[in-house]
């Protein structure tokens, strides 16, 4: 059984001007984890033994905003500038190209930072992905058209509020509760956590960032493999095929009864795709 709450980001460096918390474990291949929101580096927690295992040396940070990285006052934290926050990273950690899984948000601004820098990735896996029009989903649409009111609202409302939408993440509700829920919410939550949590991410959740995809994804030309959670409730597996579509040579997998925190539900599903595609490559 894995350890449920290991030391995943073990340094803080400084990317472009701000504190970004990072880690880096084991030796072999680069390959770079990027995870999303409502999330933070802990959702990477299963899959990192089975990664460094395989033989990968695992680099994985929290995104400007996030977790325990910097909140900055007025720095943009959208996927935009988180896209080029990625290849700032790839930079200080020396490495040329890299291997790159990127969930939710972390997979569009992934694949943005793909469009301009194609030659850093080696392969590119994106799992659960805003993209399109598919966001926000419409429980976060009501949230991010009032992000403000939300940012202040009562801390008990706000917490109520987070962890009715964490539970819509997983498949198997029994997860996303006890002390996982705990850590999860930890970060977005107190008199620096919640407000920070609406203005540096439910603020930027808007399709303007992913609306030219239909055009741009053609174009892409290194190896993608689409993972994706059959049960998500969130971004619903159509986008998956459309994507899939639209990509040129990207390998699907649907993964049954998982989520949109398919890591949650299915870690050892998505470590082993993971790594059979790479290996395969």
């Amino acid at each position: 059984m894995m350890n449920n709450f290991p030391t995943l980001l073990d340094r803080h460096i400084i990317v472009d001007g701000h504190r970004i918390a990072a880690g880096v474990h084991g030796s072999g291949d680069p390959l770079v984890l990027v995870h999303g929101t409502p999330a933070h580096s802990i959702i990477w927690r299963n899959l990192l033994p089975r990664l460094t295992a395989a033989g990968f040396q695992v680099h994985l940070y929290d995104l400007l905003g996030f977790g325990a990285s910097e909140r900055p006052l007025s720095a943009d934290t959208s996927i935009a500038a988180q896209a080029e926050l990625l290849i700032g990273l790839l930079d200080h950690w020396q490495l040329d190209t890299a291997h790159v899984f990127g969930h939710d948000i972390g997979g569009a601004l992934s694949l943005r930072a793909a469009f301009s820098h194609a030659e850093r990735f080696r392969s590119l896996t994106i799992a659960d992905i805003c993209s399109y029009d598919s966001w926000p989903s419409p429980t976060w649409r009501g949230i991010r058209d009032n992000y403000r009111q939300y940012a202040v609202m009562d801390e008990r409302q706000h917490a109520q509020t987070q962890e009715r939408q964490l539970k819509m993440a997983v498949f198997n509700k029994s997860l996303m509760e006890g002390e996982l829920l705990r850590r999860y919410l930890a970060p977005i939550v107190g008199v620096v956590g919640q407000p920070a949590f609406y203005q540096q991410q439910i603020a930027h959740y808007h399709a303007r960032y992913t609306e030219d995809f239909a055009q741009r994804l053609p174009e892409l030309r290194l190896p993608v493999q689409i993972l994706w959670g059959e049960n998500d409730e969130w971004q619903p597996v159509s986008y998956a095929y459309r994507l899939q579509a639209d990509i040129p040579d990207a390998r699907l997998q649907v993964i049954p009864q998982a989520g949109h925190f398919l890591m949650e539900d299915a870690p050892e599903a998505v470590a082993q795709r993971l790594v059979a595609f790479i290996h395969s490559l």
